[in-house]
């Protein structure tokens, strides 16, 4: 097939214009369509447009009808692509006191109510009822998170994979332009159910009973981890293990009258793959169809240029090891001067790139010095509980790519609005190597718009220990060194540092420790978030299970009654 540049139609009539006698998969999104590499249904659909394959867009389709949006473009060649949007639809409805929140960012205007609770399963179960015969594939941060029996905190109970509530063919976990790629090839060729199950990186669930395999890691069932919380953790701790391997096995989870399998992993994507996911033709605008409507998350992002995927701080909270992957797979210099050339290009860009990162920007080009150790390791962290000795944390290419972005013509300032984790250039006696004070530096005084925001999380050990954070003497010394540059070059740079409340560990009394440490005087204290139980997390599997999801399985104390919930939030309020 020839491939075709194109945005990408919504609607029957931008179709006809194309000239289009098929299409071959119909995408259907919570999110309004942004064709930016910010947003993973433009990713997806760039990468299989630039094969060939013929992609439309339903971008927040009614549900509460005749599901006339489900049917406006007809049945696709191949298969539908379903995902909730950038977040999690749970996220995005409801904060951590699951109040229903009033806007949401990836919807036109900020116009909240655009999309369902747990959109993907209504959205697949709306197309199965249409049209039965046509695969669903499901991807993106809701289908990924929630691909094997997992923690809901809406519903304060234990839900089965997605796969089962949704009654989608596939899932697609994890970043996927590769195994999408794969899968639409396959579908195309006429493989059968067989073959197809063969495919890295894919999820199924299949009728019958579990089947012996010595390659495979078969985890307690749907039913006995609703009857027994010990169970649910041990599968998570080797759900989790296994997801931080670098060759990973299967892993089958019965439920009901079958099981769902799920498997392992494509290998980390190289520099030239990550270089051909970005080498694509974003325009980087919304859909022309909002005509101008304000989207406000891509307001946010519209200036900001990705350099890496995947995090190995391997944090319990957070849930971006279980999309991206532990390992830091970086773009070339080069893709990312071409891009941030393309954005200086554009009319409306004003000069200010707002983010030049990743989850972790100071993670870009980072890897073990042996990889084979990497290989053979199963840690899920490389800095917890200690920092591995294998890690090369020099700053030197990050520093210099820095240096060849602000050289590009029409660059005023290149922010670093992402995460950085300090522990990666200091421990508490100083600096770890000689890149680290050049580093903290720059980042200070040419990359910050006078806000550095970090995330200690917390202050007391047994709390940090129960977030896989660091200690915080840590933080001790990135307020000492900061207050130093500020001093030194008579500038006015506030540090901004992010905590969380009522996280598993955390009592009230741990609060007050907090609110009291020397270290955070003359700091505005008001960057909290109260813990919110999000779905494949070590720290939702405490919150719900009571246990750390680790091999001794020892039991933990959770805080989750509302009001004690709300008195460990209200700490930091109290000046106001």
């Amino acid at each position: 097939m020839k491939s075709e540049v194109y945005m990408f139609p919504t609607s029957v009539k931008e179709g006809e214009a194309l000239g289009w006698e098929y299409i071959d998969i119909i995408f259907i999104t919570g999110d309004a369509f942004v064709d930016h590499p910010s947003f993973g249904t433009a990713c997806i659909a760039r990468y299989l447009q630039k094969f060939g394959y013929r992609i439309a867009v339903v971008p927040q389709p009614g549900w509460k009808d005749d599901l006339r949006d489900f049917r406006k473009l007809g049945r696709p060649r191949l298969y539908f692509a379903v995902n909730a949007g950038a977040m999690d639809s749970m996220v995005n409805h409801y904060t951590a006191a699951k109040r229903l929140r009033h806007d949401d960012a990836y919807t036109p205007e900020g116009r909240f109510g655009a999309r369902p609770d747990r959109a993907v399963t209504v959205y697949t179960r709306a197309l199965k009822s249409l049209w039965p015969d046509v695969p669903v594939v499901i991807g993106g941060v809701e289908a990924s998170l929630r691909r094997l029996t997992h923690y809901d905190y809406w519903d304060d109970r234990l839900h089965p994979s997605i796969l089962c509530e949704s009654g989608a063919d596939w899932l697609c976990y994890g970043m996927g332009e590769r195994t999408m790629l794969a899968l639409t090839r396959a579908i195309e060729q006429g493989w059968s159910r067989e073959a197809i199950e063969s495919l890295p990186q894919i999820g199924f669930y299949q009728e019958g009973p579990v089947p012996a395999s010595p390659d495979s890691l078969v985890l307690a069932s749907y039913e006995t981890c609703l009857k027994d919380k010990r169970a649910f953790a041990t599968n998570f701790h080797w759900i989790e293990r296994n997801a931080n391997a670098f060759k990973a096995r299967p892993l089958i989870e019965a439920v009901g009258n079958g099981y769902v399998r799920l498997n392992p992993p494509l290998p980390p994507a190289t520099t030239e793959e990550m270089d051909s996911f970005w080498d694509l033709p974003f325009t980087k605008r919304p859909h022309p169809r909002y005509k101008g409507k304000r989207i406000p998350a891509y307001d946010m992002i519209k200036d900001s240029i990705i350099t890496h995927r995947g995090c190995f701080g391997g944090c319990n909270f957070c849930t971006i090891a279980a999309h991206q992957g532990k390992f830091i797979q970086s773009r070339s210099e080069d893709s990312i001067i071409k891009e941030v050339k393309a954005l200086a290009a554009m009319p409306e860009f004003k000069g200010n790139i707002s983010d030049l990162g990743a989850p972790t920007a100071n993670m870009y080009g980072l890897r073990g010095r042996d990889e084979e150790r990497c290989q053979k390791c199963l840690r899920k962290s490389c800095l917890f509980p200690k920092r591995c000795d294998n890690m090369d944390i020099s700053h030197e290419r990050l520093l210099a790519l820095y240096r060849r972005v602000c050289a590009v013509e029409g660059v005023r300032h290149a922010y670093i609005g992402s995460g950085i984790r300090y522990d990666l250039f200091l421990d508490k006696d100083g600096f770890l190597d000689k890149s680290g004070a050049p580093y903290l530096k720059a980042l200070m005084l040419e990359h910050c718009s006078g806000r550095l925001k970090v995330a200690p999380e917390h202050t007391e050990d047994k709390v940090l220990q129960a977030m896989a954070k660091p200690s915080f003497a840590l933080f001790e010394r990135l307020r000492k060194e900061f207050d130093h540059i500020n001093a030194a070059c008579g500038t006015h740079i506030e540090l901004v540092p992010y905590f969380i409340s009522s996280h598993p560990g955390c009592h009230f009394n741990d609060m007050l420790a907090l609110r009291a440490r020397p270290a955070l005087k003359g700091i505005w204290m008001d960057q909290v978030q109260d813990f919110m139980p999000t779905p494949m997390t070590a720290s939702s599997v405490m919150f719900y299970s009571g246990f750390v999801p680790d091999a001794k399985l020892t039991p933990i104390f959770t805080e989750k009654d509302p009001e004690r919930k709300k008195k460990q939030k209200g700490i930091f309020f109290r000046h106001k």
